[in-house]
């Protein structure tokens, strides 16, 4: 038994296991069922309740983590740069797409109430997804940078491998700023680098916001967004209508929190800095033009040096030339190596005497100087210039877009209109009306007026709309601000609400007790409050409906001149009048049945010199565009009022810069020309036009005066910033500062710039004709006779006192009116003219001509010899180039004297040449290989060189065609080619016939 009971009970034991492992087993899969399905459902509800999509982009589910707990955040909860994007271009539909700030801070771990934990593990994964706010700044440009660019010209180059030859044969940091965070549920002071997305930042009166952002919460909080649309209008941020925060504005009033969506360079702030400071390395259009002359002679002069070693070496080796004493220098086996490697080394020598003679290599020395020296004089007009190559870079331009607020006007609200009841004007005779008018300014006001001492200029801060009323009632009204303080107290005030549009003010008079309720605000806003009006005498009138209309017209005509309407009302009130907040106790103002006192019209009106220099630009053929962040209707008015819009308006003279930045790149640069108004623009909408004015081959000005315009200021061919009220980054990224904040000193700029690259072109006229003189000279004389006239060190004289001196002569000449009589020369016209040409080659023919004669004919028509016919050959050209300065003078005019008595420092250059030039052939003899000349011979090239008068102004008698010379040839061989294709395939088909 014992055993059968063992038996049993072990029987019953595996039995009892296994059903228990049944058990357990089933329970298992209903707990997994049951817990799959709960985990379903909740996976749904916050797949419904958290979702986050921005822009695009596939909805991402953003689960709630704890506070404490070390998982982080999975990196593709949100697409920062969309979330960038919507704050930036301040997408309010998409934000509350989204869900609201309230979704946004969920989705960013963020607790409105308590900020971000703050740990270093909540700090890393954030600056790991959204970056750092901080900015990338370039790397500054050492000694090596400027030398090694230097040696990239080619002029430059062609030089020293020249002389190479002739050598083997014979750089301010800001202080760190702290910003007020919430972090952990209480506020911490932390360095606005140190600022992450999701954090929730403090604001108040005064604060620079330090990254892109939402509002939380706050009270009448109003943003300054002048650094980066140029505006100085206040902006309100709420939840509503304008949710949203730009890093780099201040905080002009009030008082909030925001939730900041991105940092460092994903900012507005960000994205603008890195398009000032990024190295375009963009030449000017006339360093283009440079380029490719000095290309284009040195493949001359390479083409030349190597025929000219050709034929020399052939000569030689053949037995054609024949050393001093008369003897073959070549007699095959009989030469010695020396002699045949000496005789090598002077044909080499002449050779690489011709690529110094037509290669310009004081083209560059001529240029900066010309640069230079005009730099200086426009110091004197109000223009400093930063970046030589503006100078005549200005010259070239076809379009300047300018900036509205501070450049085209005063930047300076002004009361340009004021109506006391129906009658225009600020005539009150009325001094109770006077006396409540001057309380509605003094007292309900955020501005501040201080006098430094008695009878002093006042001194008034403030908005720039307060400051424009307390200005008009000091100066119209005679209001004293200090002595109505001092004679009131202020029972209540109620402060300026976006959405009512009005501020109040109930005080009491200290003289007789009474108290009266006083409201400022829009004119339509104040109007439907009240009931009565004053006329100027101080009569009070009930405002019927023909009252109440015509007021309504003088405000709607206000508006449509672009004048913002301020109305003041008042209501006087006795003690048992006044009513109390249930909450706080406080006195309620009263808001109906006022009494109207008056309307002010404000404008920044336009700077008094504008609209002719808009008119002397236009003249000039330089387009005008206004870009601006202001609205449409006052953009549209300052543009007609300064003349860049006619009275007739044409379709898409004027869009807005969403619009603008919402075409396809075809409309855009199809439509761009058309537009000369660009309204409610941002800085990257002026970029976006910059650059495509300049893909439409537009030599582009830009003129600006805020951080907003830097951009667009780097990006443009010319940057002109103004030097009073510009910031110190738009001064950086301008090339051009223009110090008296006048657009009138634009336009003498633009004058300036086109005397620059005139003078550059009577430079290169001037220095061509020597080139081209002493190149043909010397070749002509190396292939017939196996020498060169002019030898190396006077080639070198020539160049040293011709590109040096002469340049600084021709670039002392004054700007003329007659320079914006011409349209502009923009990126594609040539560099030298048909009218260059002309003259060049006259005056070039000239030379050659007496030179070749005295080269063949000098000793036996002077009966001198070899060394002083050679003197005279080199005397002859050097005087010949200086009179031919004075015919560069005037390129088109005959009268090459005009205006030389302004210029003493020609004709002390000249005397200086001339001077130089008779020591260099009197006194260094064996340094310049010359020999002294009677007075008879100095007179004889005194008087070949005078011709050069006359020639040149018989030569301007010939016209030359607008069209340039080389694009003639162009067609003209086009024309060529396809009458030969033409008589080709003609025959080919006669051909066909016949067979």
């Amino acid at each position: 038994m014992d055993g059968r009971a063992f038996v049993l009970d072990s029987d019953c034991g595996t039995l009892i296991h296994k059903v228990s492992t049944t058990i357990t087993q089933a329970r298992k899969r209903w707990h997994i069922a049951a817990a799959a399905i709960y985990s379903f459902r909740a996976f749904l509800s916050l797949a419904n309740n958290t979702s986050l999509s921005i822009g695009y982009q596939q909805p991402y589910t953003v689960l709630d983590v704890e506070p404490n707990s070390p998982v982080t955040p999975s990196s593709s909860c949100i697409d920062a740069a969309k979330l960038a994007e919507i704050v930036r271009e301040k997408r309010v539909e998409s934000l509350h797409t989204l869900g609201g700030v309230h979704k946004i801070a969920s989705a960013l771990k963020t607790n409105e109430t308590s900020g971000i934990s703050g740990s270093e593990h909540d700090l890393g994964w954030r600056k790991e997804k959204f970056g750092s706010n901080t900015y990338k700044r370039p790397r500054p440009k050492g000694f090596l940078y400027f030398v090694w660019n230097a040696f990239k010209d080619l002029t430059l180059i062609i030089l020293l491998v020249c002389a190479t030859l002739s050598l083997g044969f014979g750089i301010k940091l800001h202080g760190i700023k702290e910003g007020c965070v919430v972090r952990d549920g209480r506020p911490q002071q932390v360095s606005i680098f140190d600022i992450v997305v999701g954090d929730v930042v403090i604001l108040k009166i005064g604060d620079q916001i330090p990254a892109d952002g939402l509002f939380v919460d706050g009270q009448s909080l109003l943003i300054d967004e002048s650094s980066m649309t140029g505006e100085s209008d206040h902006i309100e941020v709420n939840h509503t209508n304008n949710p949203f925060l730009h890093s780099g504005a201040k905080v002009g009033d009030g008082y909030g929190r925001m939730l900041v969506t991105s940092v460092g360079m994903n900012t507005s702030w960000g994205e603008m800095m890195s398009t000032i400071n990024r190295d375009t390395n963009e030449q000017t259009p006339l360093q283009v033009r440079l380029d490719a002359l000095t290309s284009a002679i040195g493949k001359i002069g390479l083409l030349v040096a190597l025929l000219v070693l050709m034929v020399l070496l052939v000569r030689y080796f053949t037995g054609n030339t024949r050393g001093e004493d008369g003897q073959k220098e070549y007699n095959g086996s009989q030469t010695g190596i020396n002699s045949i490697l000496s005789s090598i080394v002077r044909i080499i020598s002449a050779a690489v005497t011709i690529v110094v003679v037509a290669i310009p290599e004081g083209l560059p020395l001529a240029v900066t100087l010309t640069l230079a020296y005009s730099m200086k004089r426009m110091m004197v007009d109000q223009a400093m210039v930063r970046k030589l190559s503006a100078c005549e870079t200005m010259g070239s331009a076809t379009v300047i877009c300018t900036d509205k607020t501070g450049t085209l006007t005063l930047n300076q609200m002004q009361v340009t209109k004021a109506w006391i009841g129906e009658e225009e004007g600020t005539r009150v005779t009325a001094p109770s009306v006077l006396e409540l008018l001057q309380q509605g300014v003094a007292l309900n006001t955020t501005g501040v007026v201080y006098i430094p001492y008695q009878g002093g200029v006042p001194e008034i801060s403030g908005s720039p709309t307060e400051k424009a009323i307390l200005s008009w009632a000091i100066k119209e009204v005679g209001m004293d601000m200090e002595t109505i303080k001092q004679s009131s107290s202020i029972l209540q005030v109620e402060s300026f609400n976006s959405n009512k549009k009005r501020s109040g003010v109930m005080m009491r008079k200290e003289s007789d007790g009474s108290i009266n309720v006083h409201w400022k605000g829009a004119a339509e806003f104040i109007l439907a409050m009240c009931s009565h009006y004053y006329t100027s005498a101080g009569i009070k009138k009930v405002m019927d409906e023909d009252g109440r209309r015509s007021i309504g017209l003088i405000i709607e005509g206000m508006a449509a001149s672009s004048l913002r309407c301020i109305a003041f009302a008042h209501s006087e009130v006795s003690e048992e009048e006044v009513e109390y907040d249930e909450e706080t106790a406080k006195p309620k103002l009263k808001e109906e049945a006022l009494t109207l006192l008056g309307i002010v019209g404000l404008k920044d009106p336009c700077r008094p010199e504008v609209k002719h220099a808009v008119d002397v630009c236009k003249r000039a053929g330089v387009r005008i565009k206004m870009i601006t962040g202001d609205n449409i209707f006052t953009a549209k008015a300052i543009a007609a009022e300064c003349g860049i819009l006619g009275y007739q308006q044409q379709e898409g003279e004027v869009v807005e810069g969403i619009q603008f930045r919402n075409y396809t790149h075809e409309e855009r640069m199809e439509r761009v020309d058309k537009i000369s108004v660009m309204a409610r623009s941002s800085p990257l909408d002026k970029l976006l036009m910059v650059q495509c004015l300049k893909q439409r081959g537009e030599v582009v000005a830009v003129t600006g005066d805020g951080t907003n315009d830097a951009p667009a200021l780097k990006e443009a061919d010319i940057g002109l910033a103004m030097g009073i009220q510009g910031t110190e980054v738009a001064k950086e990224s301008s090339d051009i500062i223009i110090l008296d904040d006048n657009f009138s000193t634009v336009a003498t700029v633009l004058r300036w710039g086109r005397c620059v690259y005139n003078n550059i072109q009577k430079f290169i006229q001037f220095q061509l004709t020597v080139n081209v003189a002493a190149l043909v000279i010397n070749f002509i004389a190396a292939v017939s006779a196996g020498e060169v006239p002019l030898t190396a060190v006077q080639l070198l004289w020539v160049n040293l006192i011709m590109d040096t001196l002469g340049a600084l002569a021709l670039a002392t000449e004054r700007p003329t009116k007659e320079l914006l009589d011409k349209p502009p020369v923009g990126r594609t016209a040539p560099l030298i003219t048909n009218i260059m040409w002309r003259n060049l080659l006259c005056q070039s023919l000239y030379q050659i001509s007496v030179l070749l004669i005295l080269q063949f004919r000098g000793k036996s028509i002077f009966n001198v010899s070899t060394d002083k016919k050679n003197t005279l050959i080199f005397n002859t050209f050097v005087l010949c180039q200086v009179f031919n300065e004075f015919n560069s003078r005037r390129m088109e005019k005959q009268n090459i004297f005009e205006g030389i008595h302004k210029t003493p420092l020609f004709l002390g250059i000249v005397a200086i040449e001339i001077i130089l030039q008779a020591v260099m052939v009197e006194f260094l003899k064996n340094f310049a290989n010359t020999v002294s000349l009677n007075w008879k011979e100095w007179a004889a090239c005194i008087i070949i060189s005078f011709f050069s008068w006359p020639i040149g102004f018989v030569v301007k008698l010939i016209p030359v065609p607008e069209e340039p010379i080389f694009t003639t040839l162009v067609k003209f061989i086009a024309k060529a080619r396809k009458f030969i294709h033409r008589d080709v395939g003609l025959e080919t088909r006669s051909s066909r016939k016949v067979l």
